[in-house]
This record gives C-alpha cells, sequence and structure tokens, in this order.
C-alpha cells in the first residue's frame, strides 16, 4: 500500500510502525520504502508515527523482504510477527519470571575437541555458518556458552533456537547459571503478558541473550553477534501454518544480514545440512566422543518376530505383555535392583491406536477427520488431530457385536502393564496427556532429578534436551513406528530418534548406558546404522537413495495443498491447478526438467473438517521451482469460493 508523508509530523524513516487509513478503519503498518514517482491516484497520508516501537532495524528489514519472496507470503503479514502481543501498557510485573533463578556452578574443563572446535569457529570473523556434529553428551552446549561468552565481551546480543520441546527448565537453568541476568526467553507456553514483558526486555537492552522456539526470530534484535541452533535436525523447525518458514534457515538468512556467525549444532544433522557442509557451504565441526571419556551406551536389538516364537516354544517364567520382550525384562529387572533409573520410549500416546470390530471390519474413524480413534482409558475415544472425543460402547455400533476392541499399543497401556509386573516401581509418564503446561514439565523433571521416579514411560517429549543423571537404561518399545510413513524423510526421522533417544542413558556414569531396541524390521537400515552410533554411513547410504529419486538435497521440493469444505469443488481446483503446473512445464524449456506429482488425495485426506489435496514439485534448484509456482498460481482470482490454496516451498510434513 502507498502512502503520503504525514503532515506536519515530522520526518519517517524505513522500519517505521506506523498507523494509516484503510477504508474506514485505522490499521498499523510499517514503512518498508519511499518513491518519489508521481502516481495518477489519490494518496491519503500516514496517520500517525507510532512513539512506543523503534524502527526495525536495517538487517531486519532486508531479512523480512526475503523471507517474503522466498516462501509466498505478504510482506505485511510478515512484518507483523515482529512485534509483541501486547502494547506497553500490558506489560505484566518481572514476578514469577520463566526464567529459573540462577545458582552458581563451576566452570568445566573443555576437552580437546571442545578447545579445537572454538578455536576454529573463532577463526572465522564475520558471516560464516558451522555444523557442529557431536555425539549425545559431547558437550555441544559448552560450545555455545563459551561462544556466547565471546560476543558478549564484543558488546553484541545472541539469538539461540531450540526446538519447543528441548525448552526444558534444564536447559534454561544452564543459560542462566551462567548469564544471570542478562537472558530472556520466548515460547508458546508464555502468557501473552509474559511475551511482551520479555519482548521489552531484550529490545531495551536489559537482557542480552534471547532463548527461544522458531518465532524468536521475529524478535528484532539490534546488533546480532551470533546466532545459535540447537537441535537444528527438529522438523519443528517448519512453520506449517500461514508462513510457512524453515527457522534454521531462515535464522541463516539472518545471520547473513548481520556478518554474524551461525551455529548450527546435532548428534543427528539434517541432511541438508550434511550435505551443505560436504559441498562447503558450512564449515563442519565434529566432536564424537562424550565429555570425562565417560563412553556411549551398549545397544542391544530384539527381533520382536523371534520373540513371539520363542513364547510359543517355551513360555517364560513371567508373563510377559506382548510388547515387553525378554532382554528388557531382564535389563529392567537389573536396573531397578542397582538402583538406577530406566525410560521406556514408545512415540504413540493413549491404550490402543485403534478400535476395531472383528464381526463387521468397523473401524472407529474420526468424523472430521480420515483418522482411526485412539483409545484413552478404558473407552474414551479421541482424535489426536482436531480432539474430538467420543465414547466407547461396549457393542460395535454398526453390528451390535461384543467382540468390539482395542489393538495396538500407547504410552498409557505401558504405564498399566508395568504397573502390574513391578507393582513397587514409582512410575511417571510424560505424553501430551499428562505434561499440559509448563509447571507439569517442571515438576516431571524434579521428580526424576530427585530420584522419586525409577521408571519414565514418554513419547518424543522424553528424546530431546532431558539430562538425567541417574538414567542408565533406555528400552525403545517399538522402533518401527515411523518406518513406513508415506515420507521420503522417514529413514531419517527413525534414525535420529533412535540416536536421540538412546543418548538419554549414561551420560553421568563412568559405566556404559545401556539402549534396548525392540523392532520386527532389526535390518532396516535406521536400525542398523543407529545401533552402531554410525551417522556417516547412514546419510552416505540414504543421500545415494535421494540422488536416484531427486529428492532433497539433491534437489529442491514445493507443494500446493488444496483444501476446501466441498470434496468435488476442492477436486476440481487441485485438477486445475495440476494442469497450469503441466502446461508450463511442458510449454517452456526452463521448466523442462520440473517433475510434477499429482494431484492426488493427500496422506492425511481430510483434517479438521477439511478435504486434502495435494501437488508436489520436484525441481533441480529454488529459481525454477519458485518461478514454476509463482506462474502456476497467477492472480489467484481462479481459486474458487470456499477452497484455499496453500504454497509450501521446502515443506518437511508431506501428511
Amino acid at each position: 500500500m502507498s502512502y503520503g508523508r504525514p503532515k506536519n509530523k515530522g520526518g519517517v524513516v524505513r522500519g517505521q510502525s506506523v498507523r494509516v487509513p484503510l477504508g474506514k478503519r485505522k490499521v498499523d503498518g510499517v514503512v518498508v520504502g519511499f518513491s518519489e514517482e508521481k502516481v495518477d491516484f489519490a494518496v491519503r497520508p500516514i496517520e500517525s508515527i507510532s512513539a512506543e516501537y523503534p524502527p526495525l532495524p536495517e538487517p531486519t528489514l532486508a531479512w523480512l523482504e526475503w523471507l517474503s519472496r522466498y516462501y509466498f507470503y505478504p510482506l505485511g503479514q510478515t512484518a507483523s510477527l515482529c512485534f509483541p502481543p501486547l502494547k506497553k501498557s500490558g506489560r505484566g510485573s518481572r514476578k514469577n519470571s520463566p526464567i529459573p533463578e540462577p545458582s552458581p556452578e563451576a566452570v568445566p574443563i573443555l576437552t580437546q575437541e571442545q578447545e579445537s572446535v572454538l578455536a576454529q569457529i573463532r577463526a572465522e570473523p564475520g558471516f560464516s555458518a558451522h555444523l557442529l556434529h557431536g555425539v549425545t553428551g559431547s558437550g555441544k552446549t559448552e560450545v555455545y556458552l563459551r561462544l556466547i561468552e565471546d560476543t558478549l565481551a564484543a558488546g553484541k546480543k545472541v539469538l539461540v533456537l531450540v526446538p519447543e520441546i528441548s525448552l526444558t527448565p534444564q536447559l534454561l537453568r544452564r543459560f542462566s547459571n551462567r548469564f544471570p541476568d542478562l537472558l530472556a526467553v520466548l515460547h508458546s507456553h508464555l502468557t501473552d503478558r509474559e511475551k511482551t514483558e520479555q519482548w521489552w526486555s531484550i529490545i531495551e537492552g536489559d537482557k542480552k541473550i534471547l532463548v527461544g522456539a522458531r518465532s524468536a526470530l521475529f524478535c528484532p534484535l539490534p546488533d546480532i553477534g551470533l546466532v545459535v541452533i540447537d537441535e537444528e535436525h527438529e522438523p519443528s523447525f517448519k512453520q506449517d501454518e500461514m508462513l510457512k518458514y524453515h527457522a534454521r534457515d531462515a535464522a541463516i538468512m539472518l545471520a547473513r544480514e548481520h556478518n554474524c556467525p551461525i551455529i548450527l549444532g546435532s548428534a543427528t544433522p539434517s541432511l541438508e545440512s550434511w550435505h551443505n557442509a560436504r559441498q562447503g557451504k558450512f564449515k563442519l565441526h565434529t566432536m564424537s566422543h562424550r565429555v570425562a571419556e565417560r563412553k556411549m551406551p551398549d545397544v542391544e536389538i530384539v527381533d520382536m518376530r523371534h520373540e513371539r516364537d520363542l513364547r510359543r516354544q517355551e513360555p517364560p517364567e513371567v508373563e510377559l505383555p506382548f510388547w515387553l520382550s525378554q532382554a528388557l525384562f531382564n535389563r529392567l529387572v537389573d536396573c531397578f535392583k542397582r538402583k538406577d533409573q530406566a525410560a521406556l520410549f514408545l512415540n504413540r500416546r493413549g491404550v490402543a491406536q485403534y478400535v476395531f470390530c472383528p464381526s463387521c471390519g468397523l473401524t472407529y474413524e474420526c468424523p472430521n477427520c480420515s483418522i482411526s480413534l485412539t483409545l484413552h482409558g478404558k473407552n474414551h475415544l479421541v482424535c489426536h488431530y482436531c480432539d474430538y472425543h467420543e465414547r466407547l460402547n461396549e457393542t460395535c455400533r454398526e453390528c451390535g457385536s461384543l467382540d468390539v476392541g482395542p489393538l495396538g499399543l500407547g504410552t498409557e497401556l505401558l504405564e498399566r502393564d508395568i504397573g502390574k509386573i513391578f507393582p513397587e516401581i514409582r512410575v511417571t509418564r510424560a505424553d501430551r496427556d499428562e505434561i499440559q503446561n509448563r509447571q507439569d514439565l517442571e515438576d516431571m523433571i524434579s521428580k526424576v532429578e530427585n530420584r522419586e521416579i525409577d521408571l519414565l514411560i514418554g513419547t518424543q517429549m522424553i528424546a530431546k534436551g532431558l539430562d538425567f543423571k541417574g538414567l542408565n537404561l533406555v528400552g525403545l518399545v517399538m522402533a518401527d513406528v515411523g518406518f513406513n510413513l508415506p515420507d521420503f524423510r522417514a529413514s531419517e526421522r527413525s534414525f535420529q530418534l533412535l540416536i536421540q533417544v538412546g543418548g538419554r542413558a549414561g551420560r553421568h556414569s563412568e559405566l556404559p548406558g545401556q539402549v534396548v531396541i525392540q523392532t520386527y524390521n532389526p535390518d532396516h537400515l535406521s536400525v542398523q546404522y543407529s545401533c552402531q552410533n554410525d551417522y556417516v554411513g547412514f546419510a552416505d547410504e540414504e543421500l545415494n537413495t535421494r540422488r536416484a529419486l531427486c529428492y532433497p538435497p539433491h534437489g529442491r521440493l514445493g507443494s500446493f495443498r488444496i483444501m476446501g469444505n466441498n470434496e468435488s469443488r476442492t477436486l476440481a481446483a487441485a485438477e486445475f491447478l495440476g494442469k497450469r503446473c503441466s502446461y508450463l512445464q511442458r510449454h517452456h524449456d526452463v521448466y523442462r526438467e520440473i517433475q510434477i506429482l499429482g494431484p492426488a488425495p493427500a496422506p492425511i485426506a481430510k483434517l479438521r473438517g477439511k478435504f486434502r489435496f495435494q501437488i508436489l514439485i520436484k525441481s533441480p534448484d529454488h529459481a525454477r521451482l519458485a518461478g514454476l509456482c509463482r506462474q502456476a498460481l497467477g492472480d489467484e482470482k481462479w481459486i474458487p469460493s470456499g477452497v484455499k490454496v496453500l504454497t509450501d516451498i521446502d515443506p518437511v510434513n508431506l501428511l
């Protein structure tokens, strides 16, 4: 939108927050540029200049313009993400801070690997991207802390991004202890008042370090001297709604605008980052040993097919549930005898994945989503996507049979079964049903740290960011859960999860921790390479597969997601868009190497009442991908009422 300068109200600078007329309303906006060209329409003047917000820094503005172009999202809506949820008058008090109280701690002595990595990174002034590949427990966080000290000494600010799930009190305590009174934090569990308070604390200079989830990127910090992305491989760094940005990639561009280094840390880097390091775009640093010469955990693979056959031939002395192998049972018994702590990991909530009637074949599904309902408790059916709830009756709702019952496995069933086998053991469950807010998480962590818990059962919530001194045994109950998802990244995510979960074991023990992987597919490459802790071997094999199929990082990917309430109208729009894409691909030489897949129903064909279709576009490079997407969309006036077309560049979620 174009406006005239305000009358008699001083100058306006780029990045200024202003109040402007829009129709009969007054709305907030940001000045992004100036023009001396004459126009043939009436230009209304800016109503007023905001005295509350300082102008957005020039590096932030340039970065916002890049985001808008790259991800096909309006610049105004992109810029609006840079402001706090409440006005200054709505700021809360500094009581009950979301940051833990600092307590003095000894600064650890660096290992040779840490010293070497620090020296290499310090030798790169200005913008540079560094991939820090360190095994679990190798001391990556200490490297971040030392680099932060350097940056603060130079009078600059620091931005640290971590996955939402890793933003635990343990992590914040580590930063707070080292940098008391210098830390601000932003994440989704804060109230609007807390977010506003934290935003102003770093903008006004009271704080120097911002730690947050992906949205913290949009806090317009001036003078950034260092950006850190911990667990850079995490898919949660990709935003799936509205502006579909990837925080890792966006952070790299932000660091470039601020001319400062960025550190990407992970024990299991994304294959995109690993490929960039191999190509020389990132500097690669490796830390292959745990601190204090602690051993990596011993890994045991249990083939559950053989387990089933053995039980038929020779029933065990103790009757075990179908999901618990004799090997894992024995390890649990030994662990509890030693007074150590253990964890069982299963990335499924509830009692069972679905309820099935063998008489008529009915599977209970959500009426709003093409997803089976999950059983919780004895008779509570829940959709984990739209939160639809339904009571399960004793008889089948279709045929009246009494045979209706649950199939599958979830963390709730694990907890129930463990209580029968080990009645004296203190058990807690960590999943979204039990951990619903920040206080729940803090209480759970405190109980485990204080040895009030013997066994922790959880989903991916326990796989990231948690570090317990007494935890020496980890059992992965069903490693196969993610193997067969309709997603080319399924093997990569499974491998990463196996390594990350297993990495919780024995982090503070002189003896190696123990990891037991139960699987029905022990030859799967994710299992084989994870049990050897061989990231490089896995990456080489998986990248060869990606190269053959032209999937990222050997090519670029984009998607159109077409959604609507009316199935036939939504399908017609998807087919029309598919024809536009195919026409461009056939008739323009520049797009000849692009592949168009679809339109087809999305793997989750209906979600929250919306029918969903998908078109995937595989391109040799971003320029051609963006060009075809932009031309195929056109002015978007062809999109029928009630239908939405969402463009996703570099999609992570293909479901």
